[in-house]
Formats: structure tokens, sequence, C-alpha cells
């Protein structure tokens, strides 16, 4: 397993992607319900974190799946 510190270097760059290469989708990123936390001091270990990369990978992977004929 990845430590914490790739994960979020991870999660930096594949955001930083968004941004950049799809705008369009980078907007919904602060909607996704991993980045709300429910409680007021959540806990983020290296699982949260991993569960979140893997969230951003699908939404990404999922975005260029529904929009490819459509280029």
């Amino acid at each position: 397993m990845k430590d914490l510190q790739k994960i979020m270097q991870d999660i930096t760059q594949l955001t930083t992607n968004i941004e950049t290469n799809y705008p369009e989708l980078y907007q919904f990123l602060d909607e996704n319900p991993m980045t709300l936390p429910v409680s007021e001091h959540p806990h983020m270990d290296k699982k949260v974190m991993q569960e979140y990369l893997e969230s951003l990978k699908q939404l990404l992977h999922h975005h260029l799946e529904t929009h490819k004929s459509k280029k």
C-alpha cells in the first residue's frame, strides 16, 4: 500500500490534471461527497485518502468514457 505522502501527491497531480484539462469536470470536485466531512474533525488516514484518490480516478474515467464519442 502507498504511503500517505505518495497518495496525497497523486491526488494533487490528478486534481491538477482535471483542473487544467477538464475544467467542465473540475467544477464538480467540490460537490464530491468524499470532500464533505460529516464530522467536525474527520479522521483522514491512508485508507480514506486512497478511497478518495480512487473516486477521483473513477470520476475522470467515467467522464472520458461518456464524452469520447462526442468529440
